[in-house]
């Protein structure tokens, strides 16, 4: 038996179909098998409160050891769990295809399956994940302030606290009636500009705008197209699109991601085919078209094929650079910038593209913080999760204290706007590209 694994981590396929994944015998025993690994290893003490609420569990049994610890009590560490998935890529050295064949994250999806097949799924926790449902009704013109209003006021946040179980400091997004695919309607299903493609890049952006993007950050998204079109590439939106299903993948509702699958897809591969690339503004939606999609539907040719086709727009933009077509003439320096990594973007395996770029402009210093943020996009707001988010990120707002930057921002806007609330300093947190293209003066 080999100490730890040598080779590179590999992912199964998710054997979600099966009624086998939903039986609750074979899922405590595998918890049980997993979580005893775990406690005998404690590398991943640091990443979340998943694992030290484990070994706070098994520490605190008669036996100390896992089989001390009660059965029902393994659910605290599933719902820690936000698949982050830093564990398994950056920490474990027991994943596939050592013999162990741990994947600490797909089993807690597994069991937030069968909690919500069980129905078990809190009211709110149903809510807060139907993005689409909740961005449009929050951006109808005469609805959107009150909403927003609502959100800011202390006393109507009690309530909330109270009646839903949103904890009252949380950050929660605001919302916009002039959405991005309102203000850039020009742009769907297509338009016609002569570009130059690259090797690897075809020159032409089909922007999957994404829940956020649209209702809560139409600003950043406007930054984006332009960055896109200032670099000589023609932008167009999909002629429709929905959740790209993430939140309900946190939540173990595997039908609802599979009805957005069926919803997108069609859409992403009509793009592809008409020789577009595909990018997308937010870390977790990139990363669900490029692995969790194609794990959950590994026979689906459509989705192989936007996986393969699909970008995170500085992992584009840097391709575009090493073809020598990207435009490096900038006219404005940003000094000291401090980028947190996102958890979602640093597992896709591209390497830290957004400092890469980022550091193209002359008098330009960026440095990272390589730590969870602790956000998730729904964890954080939660009565009994925000406190634990908070000392998640506590870390991350005190380096970018400590850095006395210039500008700090995450490539995941939900993360920025986190780490904003926690320092609590009333600087803003600014999106790498809205930074860009403050760089370019555009």
């Amino acid at each position: 038996m080999r100490e730890g694994n040598l080779e590179a981590p590999t992912r199964h396929p998710l054997d979600w179909k099966s009624e086998s994944f939903y039986n609750e015998d074979a899922l405590y025993e595998e918890l049980e098998r997993v979580f005893d690994l775990c406690h005998g290893c404690r590398r991943c003490v640091s990443l979340c409160q998943s694992f030290p609420t484990l070994f706070d569990l098994v520490d605190e049994s008669p036996t100390f050891e896992l089989d001390g610890v009660d059965k029902q009590d393994f659910w605290q560490v599933v719902d820690h769990c936000y698949l982050c998935d830093l564990c398994y890529m950056t920490k474990c050295p027991y994943t596939p295809p050592h013999e162990w064949n741990i994947d600490f994250p797909h089993l807690m999806l597994r069991a937030k399956a069968v909690k919500h097949r069980n129905g078990q799924t809190k009211t709110r926790d149903k809510l807060i994940t139907s993005t689409d449902a909740l961005g449009k009704m929050a951006s109808i013109p005469v609805v959107v302030n009150a909403v927003n209003a609502v959100n800011k006021n202390a006393s109507t946040r009690k309530i909330l606290a109270k009646t839903l179980g949103i904890h009252k400091d949380a950050k929660v997004p605001e919302y916009h009636s002039k959405t991005t695919r309102r203000q850039h309607k020009e742009l769907i299903g297509g338009v016609s500009t002569e570009v130059t493609p690259g090797e690897t890049t075809t020159g032409k952006v089909a922007l999957f705008t994404t829940c956020y993007g649209n209702y809560n950050e139409p600003r950043a998204a406007d930054d984006l197209i332009k960055v896109l079109q200032h670099n000589g590439l023609a932008v167009s939106l999909l002629d429709k699109e929905q959740c790209c299903g993430m939140p309900k993948l946190e939540l173990g509702d595997l039908e609802a991601v599979e009805r957005a699958k069926d919803a997108n897809i069609p859409e992403m591969l009509k793009m592809v085919e008409n020789g577009w690339d595909i990018v997308a503004p937010v870390p977790s939606c990139v990363l669900m078209f490029k692995q969790e999609l194609p794990l959950m539907f590994p026979g689906d040719d459509a989705v192989q094929r936007v996986r393969d086709a699909i970008f995170d727009p500085f992992e584009y933009l840097m391709l575009r650079h090493k073809e020598k077509l990207m435009n490096t003439d900038f006219k404005h320096a940003l000094g000291k910038v401090m980028i947190h990594s996102a958890c979602h973007q640093r597992v896709q395996n591209m390497g830290p593209k957004t400092r890469q770029l980022l550091s193209l402009v002359p008098d330009t210093e960026v440095t990272t913080v390589d730590r969870c943020s602790g956000h998730d996009g729904t964890y954080a707001l939660k009565e009994e999760f925000h406190e634990a988010s908070v000392k998640i990120c506590r870390p991350v707002a005190n380096k970018v204290k400590q850095g006395e930057v210039d500008y700090y921002g995450s490539d995941c806007p939900m993360a920025g706007k986190h780490i904003e609330n926690v320092m609590d300093s009333g600087v803003a947190t600014v999106h790498p590209i809205s930074m860009l293209r403050i760089a370019y003066g555009i």
